[in-house]
């Protein structure tokens, strides 16, 4: 599935980026129905890994969609490219803001949940960039519309993010309280966030600010995990906390062994 945003060129000409969306994977529900997420991997990965994480997950109700990221050009590398839902020239809440792509990529994410059956409720996780992705999501959600004004149409009810940070995170508040019903549906959507302090990569101060941008700016309903010695890679203690996360505030049936 391709995307394409505009963006200004040299001589105030718009140019145009063609997002090309590489494999969906997913994983079927192995007990009834209740709920879909769509899993976001991190940067230069792809949605096979995940996907394979992802089923071994005690939760019978939950389908997992599982994209990968168009292959792009990054800042961070020079210019080289890799799998990435958006530009970055730094992986923190300071990096260059590619509204561009992440709108992109919330689009595309918004796309592989809109053909969901009614009754099933929705959600958004990620790992890394994919959680940066994931948390951007919820501010459109909240916003009820993207950062180029487009409308935001998916009904998300939980959202994911480990190791990862805000994108788009100043006057994040002001912008809520400027938007009829945005402050109602940021304070109703439940975000877990899980860092770990030994993070190397995603420094855990980032995802210690995000954590505190997102309840200031009307995310009550928010629970942050920090994990002492953890880096930049997830552990079964944090997926079962995940989990529990899920079950709860998905009202799902209940976890298998």
């Amino acid at each position: 599935m391709s995307f394409s945003g505009s963006s200004v060129g040299s001589g105030g000409r718009t140019s145009r980026r063609a997002f090309e969306f590489g494999r969906t994977y997913v994983v079927r529900p192995k007990g009834r129905h209740q709920a879909t997420i769509v899993w976001l991997h991190g940067l230069g990965d792809n949605g096979a890994s995940w996907s394979q994480l992802l089923e071994t997950l005690p939760l019978p109700n939950i389908k997992w969609i599982c994209p990968t990221a168009p292959s792009q050009p990054i800042a961070l590398f020079g210019g080289f490219p890799s799998t990435a839902w958006f530009d970055v020239n730094d992986l923190s809440e300071n990096a260059h803001d590619d509204v561009e792509g992440l709108d992109a990529a919330a689009s595309h994410v918004a796309s592989l949940l809109s053909t969901e059956p009614a009754d099933i409720k929705l959600g958004v996780g990620g790992f890394s960039m994919g959680a940066a992705t994931s948390l951007y999501s919820a501010t459109c959600f909240a916003l009820g519309k993207y950062g180029n004004g487009n409308l935001y149409l998916a009904n998300i009810s939980a959202v994911v993010g480990l190791s990862g940070w805000l994108p788009c995170s100043k006057n994040l508040g002001n912008k809520i309280e400027g938007v009829d019903g945005a402050a109602r549906r940021a304070g109703s959507l439940p975000i877990m966030l899980c860092h770990g302090r030994g993070d190397e990569v995603v420094l855990y101060k980032f995802g210690e600010k995000s954590s505190q941008t997102l309840s200031s700016s009307g995310f009550q309903d928010l629970t942050f995990k920090s994990y002492n010695g953890l880096g930049h890679y997830t552990i079964p203690e944090e997926m079962d906390e995940v989990c529990s996360w899920l079950t709860s505030k998905l009202g799902l049936e209940g976890r298998s062994s």
